[in-house]
C-alpha cells in the first residue's frame, strides 16, 4: 500500500495506527521542554536521591538499600573499570564510568515503566552527547599521559608494525580510533532503543486495533490478545537490551580509556 493510500485511510479513521519516527516527535509539555528533557533532568535527581539514600547511613553491615548501592557500584568498579582499563590506572575513572552507566541505565528503563513509557536514549541528541563526553575523556587522558604527537603516534601506529604498509594503516587508525568512535557509540545506544520503542508501540497499537475494531470480532480478539501477550513478551526482552546497552556503552568506554593510557598501542 502506498504511503499516500495509507495516510488517507489514518485521515478517515480507518486501519490501525503505524508506528514510525513521528511517534518519537512529542509535543512541549511546558516552557518548550519535551517529555524527553524533562526525564533527562528527572533521571538526574532520581539517580542523586537514590545513592544519597543508599549512603546517608553507611554501616559495616549494610542494609538493603546501601547493599542494593554497593553492588551496583562493585559491579561498575571491579567488572568493568578495574578488569578493563586495570588495576593501576582505574580507580580515577570509576566516577565517570559509573555516572555513564547509571544515568543510561535509568534512560533506558523509562521505556518500560507505566505512563512515562519513553526511552530518553531513543532521541539521538543524548546518546551523541553522552558519546562526545566519552570522546573527550579518552584523547583528553591519553594527550595528558603521551602528549599530543605522541597520542596521534599512539593511536595510529601500531605496534611492532613498520615499513610502507603503514601508509595504509595510519590514515585507517586515525579514522578508526579518532574519528569514527563517537559515531559508532551514540548510533549502537539511539538504534537499539528507537528500535525496541517502536517494538513496543506496534504491539500495543496492534492489539487495541484488533480488539476494538477488526472484523470477525473474535478473530480480531484472539489476534489481539495474542498481540498484547508477545508485546509484554518482547517488553522483557527489551528489559535485557536496556541494561545489556547501558553495560555495553560503559565497558567501550572504559575500552578507550584503557587502550588510550596503556603503554603500546
Amino acid at each position: 500500500m502506498s504511503l499516500i493510500a495509507t495516510s488517507v485511510i489514518r485521515a478517515a479513521g480507518e486501519g490501525p495506527h503505524i508506528p514510525g519516527p513521528l511517534d518519537f516527535e512529542l509535543d512541549p509539555l511546558f516552557a518548550g521542554a519535551t517529555k524527553p528533557m524533562i526525564l533527562v533532568v528527572l533521571s538526574a535527581v532520581l539517580i542523586l536521591g537514590l545513592f544519597y539514600a543508599m549512603s546517608r547511613r553507611a554501616a559495616v553491615v549494610p542494609g538493603r538499600l546501601q547493599f542494593a548501592g554497593e553492588y551496583v557500584y562493585d559491579f561498575v568498579r571491579n567488572s568493568i573499570a578495574r578488569d578493563t582499563i586495570g588495576a593501576h590506572d582505574f580507580q580515577r575513572f570509576v566516577p565517570i564510568l559509573f555516572a555513564i552507566f547509571t544515568f543510561v541505565l535509568v534512560n533506558n528503563f523509562y521505556g518500560v515503566i507505566p505512563l512515562l513509557q519513553f526511552p530518553s536514549m531513543s532521541r539521538i541528541g543524548f546518546p551523541i552527547a553522552i558519546a562526545l563526553v566519552i570522546w573527550l575523556i579518552y584523547n583528553g587522558v591519553g594527550i595528558a599521559k603521551h602528549g599530543f604527537f605522541g597520542y596521534l603516534k599512539h593511536q595510529t601506529v601500531p605496534g611492532g608494525i613498520s615499513g610502507p604498509i603503514l601508509i595504509a594503516l595510519v590514515p585507517l587508525e586515525f579514522f578508526s580510533n579518532i574519528i569514527v568512535r563517537p559515531f559508532t557509540l551514540a548510533l549502537r545506544l539511539f538504534a537499539t532503543m528507537f528500535a525496541g520503542h517502536l517494538l513496543l508501540i506496534l504491539f500495543a497499537t496492534g492489539a487495541e486495533y484488533l480488539i476494538s475494531s477488526y472484523d470477525p470480532k473474535a478473530l480480531g480478539i484472539t489476534a489481539g490478545v495474542l498481540s498484547f501477550v508477545i508485546g509484554i513478551a518482547v517488553s522483557f526482552l527489551d528489559m535485557l537490551v536496556m541494561f545489556l546497552q547501558a553495560y555495553v556503552i560503559t565497558l567501550l568506554a572504559a575500552m578507550y580509556i584503557g587502550s588510550a593510557i596503556a603503554e603500546e598501542h
